[in-house]
């Protein structure tokens, strides 16, 4: 096990979904939505990406709709494949959690199925959702039309969301997860380093007078860009008009989550050995010189998970007072 350090804490997997779990409980969350979102944050922290991880839970609970009166989700539209849904107000990861297991619901029963959620507030991991409809025999895709907090190439203003794209795709082992942000850097990594302190990158960010930054609460203040410059910038608005099928009016927000059966054009298990035997040949190409390894996108989180189940994570020791202090609200 690793050792402790002044600044680090090392939990178990137990102890951190324990003080996940109790965090929630203790500013105001029912146990089963208690576990969703630890359940969500701990496999985030399990892949490797800490900013997405426990601290997401402190993001929770000083997000602005936090404090408004939230219910259940409620069915605005639907037809046998698809549905639109009010998150009343929930943390997007409960609303998109849901979501998706109706998706996953109907896209069996019917081949191709579809949901839009509208008035929820931030989701968290895409590919957590994804990874959801892969392990169940199905291709997902999830995007998000993310409040503004990119400015368009040669703008000085917030204009489009991070508006992410994720894909699912069935395998016999571990499925194949892409998740991409279309900006230059994560929001949620931006929440992170502002709240530790932590420099940003050269080149992701302006602040509030176009100006480039690295400083964390300037971006803040200011703008993230889109990464690729006119190539994330399409990507981001074509995200966001796939978001605006579900527009939320209090951010001009929507996400919408897409899933079928391989299915619809072949077997399934014929689709899964064709993928895989791509993945094989793609990871035997020629490699340059110094390169030892191809990865596939997600290999890297796949095998930081299988180790850090075993050995535990590793949080800031900020971080993990300020959870003990929301875990103190808990009955």
């Amino acid at each position: 096990m690793p050792a402790e350090t002044a600044d680090r804490v090392h939990l178990s997997v137990p102890e951190a979904r324990a003080l996940s779990e109790r965090a929630m409980r203790g500013i105001g969350y029912e146990p089963e939505d208690a576990r969703i979102l630890a359940d969500h944050v701990l496999d985030a922290a399990l892949c490797g990406y800490e900013y997405s991880g426990l601290p997401k839970l402190l993001n929770v609970a000083e997000h602005p709709r936090f404090q408004a009166a939230r219910g259940p989700l409620r069915v605005i539209k639907e037809t046998s494949v698809s549905v639109l849904f009010d998150g009343g107000n929930q943390s997007g990861m409960i609303g998109m959690y849901h979501a998706t297991r109706a998706v996953i619901e109907r896209a069996g029963a019917h081949g191709l199925a579809l949901a839009g959620v509208t008035n929820i507030w931030m989701s968290g991991r895409s590919a957590y959702y994804v990874e959801m409809a892969a392990r169940a025999g199905l291709i997902g895709i999830h995007t998000v039309a993310a409040p503004p907090s990119v400015a368009p190439p040669g703008g000085a203003r917030p204009a489009l969301g991070t508006n992410p794209i994720a894909f699912g795709f069935p395998l016999d082992g571990d499925p194949l997860v892409i998740d991409l942000g279309t900006s230059a850097f994560m929001g949620t990594d931006l929440q992170f380093r502002q709240r530790l302190g932590i420099p940003l990158p050269e080149g992701v960010a302006i602040d509030e007078r176009g100006r480039p930054t690295t400083d964390a609460r300037a971006a803040r203040c200011g703008a993230l860009l889109p990464f690729g410059g006119h190539k994330g910038y399409a990507l981001a608005l074509a995200m966001h008009a796939l978001g605006a099928l579900c527009p939320d009016g209090q951010e001009r927000a929507g996400y919408l989550f897409i899933a079928f059966k391989p299915d619809l054009f072949m077997p399934l298990d014929e689709y899964r050995r064709a993928l895989a035997a791509e993945i094989a040949r793609i990871k035997a190409t020629p490699r340059q010189h110094g390169v030892v390894e191809i990865r596939i996108p997600g290999e890297r989180a796949y095998r930081e998970r299988a180790r850090l189940a075993r050995e535990g994570i590793e949080i800031d020791r900020r971080i993990h007072d300020a959870l003990l202090r929301l875990a103190e609200g808990c009955s």
